[in-house]
């Protein structure tokens, strides 16, 4: 049986091509808001973090209706080291809509998810995004497209892929550039007509493999996935099983997406993309079948960790000040809770009770579940990322990265000189528009604190982008951070005297009136080793004063750390602490006395 009353399509494209925004315009034009609704932009970027930071970090689900078909819609990550959720999300559809950049071109992550798309055997739908850009450069661009698929090495029927011309922003879409266009008719009839729709037996029983979970107030765990064969119903009962273990349940209730909105329905059948609630306990990768019929769908592969962290019990003279969770149990919960829905994570318990391993697809990955954490009200003392090495074939290898670089001409030298010592190697080099884009081959902690010194070399007009390339053998050390730390020596809160003292050897990280503790790190020294200094220091007052001895003492702006910045920023004998209101740095032996005492048995072997 053919379903030709709906299409399963994902949206995929590096970051920043627009995939949100047309979808926001393919909702708008499908008139699944009220005429007088207000819609904010980029309307499927519901979580918070990705409202701030303008990306998406998880894949979402929402439909449109175009002349009686329905079409679900999955909006997908572009960054790579969110590709846990591409991947999932590929297993749901029967075709992509591939976003390009008119300007840009294929980039790296466009390689990366067309990768995956041509992989999972989808058809692709191409669409040159952002034709209204004055620099757009859409016949060059059209032939870099069509490099990438051969590359990629697509069959012959991908290769034959429809091309469509858009401005997601203005919501419209053409068969070719010359035609006039009001609305995206275009593109919904593209789809309509290319998109495979979905194809299986609707009398068999049934079965549906979990790609995502979510998690509802009242409803509790959410499974969502797409009925491969058969049909749901609600209250049926199901049987749960991972090919290897198999329990029975109940399917408590069922939905299927109108719009935004999850809407429950009473049956579902092959073909539609479905959320059920009402299990007790129920994981990504299993499949709910049929009770009489457990047969199990293949498990969703998904690429390994390559960047891994401590996550400790913050244990510092703050600790308990700022957050609610505090405790290993506590973190212990939240890691286990977040490895349910986020494939591509791995925790693993390490030596001590009160310290977890944290495995992910890069600093991005891995940061967004911290700052996701300490929103929460969680406190954590994390460590320095590692790059996990692998032995193939005997030999000690390590994760590479494809780096693509893009920066003013005048900053090329500096940019490609910063790179030698992290054992770069360029790969390719073309001018764009005034830019050059240079891309490399690049050992994964090669990039780590590298975002910060391109930003700073190119005075914030750099762009990076980078993607897992594969491993290959160790490549040598890298020398990591040249300068020491400044690090307080007492307790107590900072004054403008205290840190003009300290200005002259080396720049600052904090205010004065800061709180400070033995051990924190309140600035870089200009030079290599550690520096301990007293921020806090008075001025102890006197009969007599010189005439300009009382002049408000003016210190320079101090330099402001994300949390990315910290990670990247510290060295292996330090600590990002981190909590709902602060993130600090400090060592990770904070008295100042056993750090001399370790610093002397080392010089003494």
């Amino acid at each position: 049986m053919i379903r030709e009353d709906i299409r399963n399509i994902a949206i995929i494209a590096h970051v920043d091509h627009g995939k949100t925004t047309l979808v926001d315009a393919m909702l708008k034009q499908s008139h699944i808001f009220r005429e007088n609704q207000k819609v904010a932009e980029r309307v499927m970027d519901s979580n918070p973090l990705e409202r701030e930071r303008g990306i998406t970090i998880l894949a979402k689900n929402t439909s449109v209706m175009h002349n009686g078909v329905k079409i679900n819609i999955v909006d997908t990550p572009g960054h790579a080291d969110f590709g846990g959720e591409v991947e999932r999300i590929l297993n749901m559809v029967d075709g992509v809509l591939l976003l390009v950049d008119s300007h840009e071109g294929p980039m790296p992550q466009t390689k990366y998810v067309l990768r995956k798309a041509l992989e999972h055997h989808l058809k692709p739908i191409v669409v040159i995004n952002k034709i209204d850009r004055p620099d757009q450069r859409v016949s060059d661009v059209e032939g870099e497209i069509l490099d990438l698929f051969i590359e990629l090495e697509a069959d012959d029927d991908q290769l034959d892929f429809p091309l469509i011309y858009a401005s997601a922003r203005d919501g419209i879409a053409k068969y070719s550039m010359d035609d006039d266009s009001k609305d995206l008719t275009p593109l919904f009839e593209t789809i309509i007509k290319y998109c495979p729709a979905p194809e299986g037996d609707d009398k068999a029983p049934f079965q549906c493999i979990v790609t995502t979970l979510d998690a509802d107030e009242y409803l509790g765990k959410v499974a969502i996935g797409r009925i491969t064969r058969g049909t749901a119903r609600q209250g049926m009962p199901v049987c749960i099983t991972d090919g290897e273990k198999t329990r029975k349940d109940y399917l408590g209730s069922l939905f299927t997406w109108v719009g935004m909105k999850r809407t429950p329905v009473q049956e579902a059948k092959m073909g539609d993309i479905i959320a059920m609630a009402g299990f007790k306990n129920i994981t990504i990768g299993e499949t709910v079948t049929d009770a009489d019929h457990p047969d199990a769908l293949p498990r969703i592969k998904i690429d390994e960790p390559t960047l891994s962290m401590i996550f400790r019990v913050n244990k510092s003279p703050f600790a308990g000040q700022e957050g609610d969770f505090v405790t290993s149990r506590h973190i212990r919960a939240r890691l286990q809770k977040e490895i349910e829905t986020n494939v591509a994570l791995r925790v693993e318990d390490t030596d001590t009770s009160d310290a977890f391993k944290v495995s992910g697809r890069g600093e991005l990955h891995l940061s967004v579940l911290i700052e996701m954490m300490r929103r929460e009200g969680f406190e954590l003392e994390i460590s320095k990322p590692h790059v996990i090495y692998k032995e193939i074939d005997g030999k000690k290898c390590e994760p590479i990265e494809h780096l693509t670089v893009e920066v003013p001409q005048e900053y090329m030298g500096a940019v490609m000189e910063g790179l030698g010592p992290r054992r770069a190697e360029m790969v390719s080099m073309n001018e764009l528009a005034g830019y050059m884009r240079m891309e490399f081959s690049i050992p994964a902690r090669g990039l780590i604190g590298f975002r910060n010194e391109l930003l700073t070399t190119t005075r914030g007009t750099g762009i990076m982008y980078h993607v897992f390339e594969g491993y290959a053998p160790y490549k040598g050390d890298i020398p990591g951070r040249t300068r020491g730390s400044l690090v307080a020596f007492e307790n107590g809160t900072t004054t403008a005297y205290g840190l003009n003292s300290v200005l002259d050897r080396g720049e600052l990280f904090i205010e004065p009136g800061t709180e400070v503790y033995e051990g924190m790190i309140i600035g870089e020294n200009s030079r290599e080793n550690d520096m301990d200094v007293n921020p806090c220091k008075k001025k102890h007052l006197t009969n007599t004063r010189a005439a300009a001895s009382d002049e408000a003492i003016r210190l320079p702006p101090c330099r402001k750390f994300t949390l990315e910045g910290a990670l990247e920023w510290i060295n292996d004998d330090e600590l990002v602490e981190v909590t709902p209101k602060s993130i600090r740095m400090r060592k990770a032996v904070i008295s100042r006395q056993e750090r001399y005492k370790t610093a002397n048995k080392k010089k003494n072997k």
